[in-house]
């Protein structure tokens, strides 16, 4: 059984599945799907095209150099069959599958490190933006200093006990 990949998205194809392009000068293409052939067709570059594993590994969002890939590679040489081959092929695969797991993991880990920051940076704009929701106008012309992005705002019970909750107002309507 031969998977292939597809030129477009660089994902696998399984036999009986999608499309084949054969140009004039004879060099045959692979799409996953209908959607990577239409790309194609429109002359998209997958490098531009954010769904495709040439965008990610370009944007740095997957990883591009791992000695684990050297392994992926085809080879088309026929070996002939040896017992012991075999079984340590296969426990090689899955030592080779764990350490790939594990790097994935630290690249992730490596590429989330700047997102904590990030997101704490964005709060305290958001906060600086609409701090009025928060404190009340008055509040801010008295004190200007709750402004700054390093003031963190809490609610304490003293602070809800000052604020008295809204009385209850009845109005009798008669027609």
């Amino acid at each position: 059984m031969r998977l292939e990949k597809c030129w477009f998205c660089s994902s696998t194809i399984y036999p009986g599945h999608g499309i084949q392009f054969v140009r004039n000068d004879a060099k045959i293409f692979r799409f996953c799907r209908s959607k990577c052939h239409k790309n194609f067709k429109m002359k998209r570059n997958p490098r531009k095209v954010k769904w495709t594993k040439a965008y990610r590994r370009l944007r740095g969002k997957d990883m591009t150099q791992d000695s684990t890939f050297d392994f992926e590679r085809k080879r088309n040489r026929p070996e002939r069959y040896d017992r012991n081959l075999a079984e340590n092929t296969l426990k090689a695969i899955k030592k080779i599958d764990k350490v790939r797991v594990d790097r994935e993991a630290r690249h992730h880990a490596l590429r989330m490190n700047g997102k904590k920051v990030k997101d704490q940076r964005e709060a305290i704009d958001e906060l600086q933006h609409s701090i009025h929701m928060v404190k009340a106008p008055t509040a801010l012309l008295l004190d200007p200093s709750l402004t700054l992005p390093k003031i963190k705002v809490k609610v304490s019970q003293t602070q809800a006990q000052e604020n008295h909750p809204m009385e209850e107002i009845y109005i009798n309507v008669s027609i």
